[in-house]
């Protein structure tokens, strides 16, 4: 009973998981419309664009861990467009936290 109760679970997940995956990618320039840092090991920055290829649940809500590499200068970046009011662009890694909310690695900025 155990062992059928496992293959299940394991052809349950497989099936599942075809239908979580993210995807990385930039998603397209829109305003900076909040940028939240916190006590916790990330910041998050709501950003509502129309195309985010992460396939998170949340589309408009993205977070950095604070301690990868170049987290501040993304930051810092966010900042400068929250100020100036540019339009900037994520690439989000795909990879999705428990809140919904697509992890970003990188950030564009235009004119």
């Amino acid at each position: 009973m155990r062992k059928i109760f496992s293959i299940a679970l394991v052809s349950f997940t497989f099936t599942l998981s075809s239908h979580v995956e993210a995807g990385a990618g930039w998603t397209n320039y829109a305003t900076v419309a909040e940028l939240v840092p916190s006590n916790r090991h990330y910041y998050t920055v709501r950003l509502p664009v129309k195309e985010n290829p992460s396939g998170c649940k949340n589309k408009t809500w993205f977070y950095v861990d604070y301690g990868l590499p170049g987290s501040n200068e993304i930051f810092q970046v966010l900042l400068e467009g929250v100020k100036s009011g540019v339009q900037i662009r994520l690439y989000v890694t795909g990879k999705c936290n428990l809140d919904g909310y697509a992890e970003i690695s990188a950030v564009s900025v235009t004119q």
